[in-house]
C-alpha cells in the first residue's frame, strides 16, 4: 500500500509547477523575495529548493503520548522564510510547494529567499538579512553545519523560531531539525540500490555528491560506506566521491570525469537530485553502460527509468517535507511546542494521523525512504 503522504502526491502532482527563476547573490539590499498571506498563491522568485524495495508505510512517533499539539493556537503573527542551500533546484521547489500549501491552510506568510550557488559564505547573508526583517520564523537547509551556526544562534537570540530541514544546522543552531527521513536508511538504501544494478553485485562504484560539506550528504554516504562493509558487498569496490556542489554544470563535469577514469566503472551513485540527473543524462549522452542511481525527482528520472540507465532509484515526498516544516515553525511560533525531546504533536495528513514525537538533538523524521522504479515511477508527479 503506498503511504498516505505518497498517495496525497500522486493526486496533487498535477499541480505543482517548478518555476526556475534567477537571482543573484545578497548585496546591501534586502534579498529579493515572493511573500504570501494565507490563502494566496505565489510562485518564490529567488527559492527553489533537494531516498527499500515496496513502499513502507510511515513511522509513527514511538511512546504513547497523553497529549500532542495538533495546530498553532497562540497568539502572534506567522511570517516564516524559507532558506534553501541554493535556488534554481526543482528539489526545494517542490519543498516550497508543501510550505506555500501549509501557509494558505493555516493563514500565515510564506517567503523564500537563497543563493544562486550552495555554499555557506552564500547563504550566510540571507540568514542575517532574515533575522533584520521581522520574520517570526527561520526555516534553513543548512550548507554547512558549523559554517551557518552563529549566523543561526544569533537568530535565535533575537527571538526568532529556527527550524532545519533537508541538511542539518548543527545542534544547538535550531529548534527543531525535520528531517526528510532516518539517514541510516538511506546509507543502506543506497549500498543496496548500487548493489542491485552492479552487474552479480560486483565492481566498481563511485560517488557523485553535492556540496562537501554538506551535513545530510556526508551523513548519508558514511553510513553507505559502513553498509558496503557488510559481507554482502564484498565484491563491491568504491573507488572515488567527487563533489558536483549541486551545481548542474560542475556535476556534469564530474560525472564526465568519472567515465572517463574509471573505465571498468559499475555504478554512478548520486545522493543528491542535482548530481543523478546529471549523470544520467552524460551516461546517456555517452551510451554508457554504466548504471545511476541514488536520490531523484520522479520527474526528473522518468526517462532514465524508461531507457535503463536508472532502473531505481529513491526520495521522499518532498511537498511533504516543506509542508511539515511550515507547521514546526508554525507550533513554535505558537508557543505549541519548544523543540524539547520527547514533545509530541500531529500534522494531518501526514504519518497516518499518528503523532510526531521530537526525538534526541530535537529531530523529527518525516517518514522512511521510498524506492521508484518502472511498477511505480508514473503514479507520481513532482
Amino acid at each position: 500500500m503506498i503511504p498516505q503522504q505518497l498517495r496525497r502526491i500522486a493526486a496533487i502532482g498535477t499541480t505543482l509547477v517548478f518555476v526556475l527563476a534567477a537571482c543573484g547573490g545578497p548585496a546591501a539590499s534586502p534579498p529579493a523575495a515572493t511573500s504570501t498571506n494565507g490563502g494566496g498563491t505565489a510562485t518564490p522568485t529567488t527559492g527553489a529548493g533537494q531516498p527499500t524495495d515496496a513502499p513502507a508505510e510511515p513511522t509513527a512517533a514511538p511512546g504513547e503520548p497523553t497529549a500532542a499539539a495538533s495546530e498553532p493556537t497562540g497568539d502572534g503573527d506567522l511570517n516564516v522564510v524559507f532558506i534553501p542551500k541554493a535556488v534554481n533546484n526543482p528539489y526545494f521547489d517542490a519543498a516550497a510547494e508543501g510550505a506555500q500549501r501549509a501557509a494558505d491552510e493555516l493563514g500565515g506568510d510564506f517567503t523564500q529567499i537563497g543563493p544562486q550557488n550552495a555554499t555557506p559564505d552564500e547563504q550566510i547573508p540571507y540568514i542575517q538579512d532574515a533575522t533584520t526583517q521581522g520574520y517570526s520564523a527561520i526555516v534553513v537547509s543548512a550548507t554547512g553545519a558549523d559554517e551557518v551556526a552563529p549566523a543561526l544562534q544569533a537568530a535565535m537570540d533575537a527571538g526568532i523560531s529556527v527550524v532545519g530541514y533537508d541538511s542539518s544546522p548543527t545542534s544547538g543552531a535550531y529548534d527543531v531539525f525535520v528531517n526528510q527521513t532516518d539517514f541510516s536508511l538511506i546509507g543502506g538504501a543506497l549500498a543496496e540500490w548500487a548493489c542491485n544494478l552492479a552487474p552479480d553485485c560486483s565492481g566498481e562504484i563511485a560517488i557523485l555528491s553535492a556540496t562537501a560539506t554538506a551535513s545530510n550528504q556526508n551523513a548519508w554516504i558514511a553510513d553507505m560506506e559502513t553498509a558496503l562493509e557488510d559481507e554482502q558487498y564484498a565484491n563491491l569496490e568504491l573507488v572515488e566521491t567527487v563533489f558536483g556542489n549541486d551545481d548542474p554544470q560542475e556535476s556534469t563535469t564530474q560525472a564526465q570525469g568519472l567515465l572517463q577514469s574509471y573505465p571498468d566503472l559499475r555504478v554512478i551513485v548520486a545522493p543528491t537530485t542535482v548530481g543523478i540527473l546529471a549523470a544520467a543524462q552524460v551516461v546517456s549522452q555517452e551510451n554508457s553502460e554504466v548504471k545511476v542511481t541514488g536520490l531523484g525527482l520522479p520527474n526528473d528520472m522518468r526517462q532514465f527509468v524508461e531507457n535503463d540507465v536508472t532502473p531505481e532509484f529513491g526520495l521522499w515526498s518532498v511537498p511533504d517535507l516543506g509542508y511539515l516544516a511550515y507547521h514546526v515553525a508554525a507550533l513554535l511560533v505558537s508557543g505549541d511546542i519548544t523543540g524539547a525531546p520527547g514533545e509530541t504533536f500531529t500534522v494531518e495528513g501526514l504519518n497516518d494521523g499518528q503523532p510526531y514525537e521530537i526525538g534526541e538533538d530535537s529531530v523529527v523524521i518525516l517518514g522512511p525512504p521510498f524506492t521508484f522504479n518502472a511498477d511505480n515511477i508514473g503514479d507520481f508527479n513532482f
